[in-house]
């Protein structure tokens, strides 16, 4: 018998349909392993990458970066709304001040040592995390509520609608951010948190727009979308329903990250003399006040300048953690 027959034959013993148990095949036949055979005690389908998916993933309060960013925002905003918690339930910045103290440095009762007036320093720096905090949240809101019309306008109706819209953008893009505050709190003879509030949030707002726009363009033409236009659903119910919903958690991520900007902002205007004025308490009026006794009294610097530091790096790092989780694309 020719060796060409032996083989045919040993093929046919190893059909899965012959009527006969399979045979040990002949040495020189290759077999083909299936695809989704794994190692011994290891589940089909199995491979390192998805393991490492499903290590990698895990509930978002158990990752570092977020539960470290987390807790510092969650204590400045708590510092913030009740600042009493930290400084004392009768604690007043302006109360119990004695100009003889003046300028002295960190000791026993006084941890943060005394400002220029001689009043404690310590509660003066937590009393104005408020300010600075609170014009940095109000700002970031509403500039996300500015951004999250004007984008799904723009991107769900195209048109003239798009190109009104665009060209305010450009306008706002065409101001510098900063000089353009500084023109408009110059019109302002007191300058106090909600006046800073108003002329941050009045040039904030246009790259919020840009980026909700190109959210709102890849969802305006899925199928959900043309399956609730085919059945009568009006062009305000779509975009309530299904448009701003699915197009929305970028700019949050956004917007959240833009928060610390605001803060430094704030500061940086106040520093320069342009953002807010006394009976205000900021971090920013410490610092402004602190650089003419930079050499006599480092702490009045240093303390507003470490506060500062922290809020505004927690609230990146935060910003950073939720674009990691909630938009992968985006890193």
């Amino acid at each position: 018998m020719s060796q060409e027959t032996e083989t045919n034959q040993a093929a046919d013993e190893l059909d899965p349909l012959a009527p006969t148990n399979p045979i040990t095949p002949p040495a020189g036949l290759k077999t083909r392993t299936p695809k989704t055979a794994g190692t011994p005690g290891t589940p089909a389908g199995f491979t390192p990458r998805k393991a490492a998916k499903k290590i990698n993933r895990g509930p978002l309060w158990l990752k570092p970066r977020f539960l470290v960013s987390g807790t510092i925002v969650a204590l400045m905003l708590l510092m913030a709304a009740f600042p009493q918690l930290f400084a004392g339930f009768n604690a007043d910045p302006n109360a119990n001040c004695d100009i003889l103290n003046t300028n002295q440095p960190p000791g026993p009762g006084h941890p943060f040592g005394m400002d220029i007036q001689g009043c404690d320093y310590y509660t003066n720096v937590i009393f104005g995390a408020r300010a600075s905090i609170l014009v940095g949240i109000v700002v970031t809101a509403i500039s996300f509520v500015i951004s999250a019309v004007l984008g799904a306008l723009a991107g769900y109706f195209g048109g003239w609608v798009d190109t009104i819209i665009s060209r305010a953008c450009d306008m706002a893009f065409g101001l510098p951010f900063i000089l353009a505050a500084i023109v408009v709190l110059q019109l302002f003879a007191e300058r106090t948190v909600w006046t800073v509030i108003f002329a941050l949030a009045l040039f904030s707002w246009a790259g919020g727009v840009r980026f909700m726009r190109s959210s709102v363009l890849e969802v305006r033409n899925r199928e959900y979308v043309q399956a609730s236009r085919l059945l009568g659903a009006s062009h305000g119910r779509v975009i309530r329903t299904h448009i701003v919903p699915n197009s929305l958690t970028p700019l949050l991520v956004l917007q959240t990250l833009g928060i610390g900007g605001v803060i430094s902002a704030e500061a940086g205007l106040t520093f320069i003399g342009i953002g807010l004025t006394p009976p205000s308490v900021s971090w920013g009026l410490q610092l402004a006040a602190a650089r003419e006794y930079i050499s006599a009294a480092p702490h009045l610097l240093i303390f507003p300048a470490i506060f500062l530091t922290i809020t505004v790096l927690g609230f990146v790092l935060f910003g950073e953690a939720l674009r990691d989780e909630f938009d992968p694309k985006g890193k």
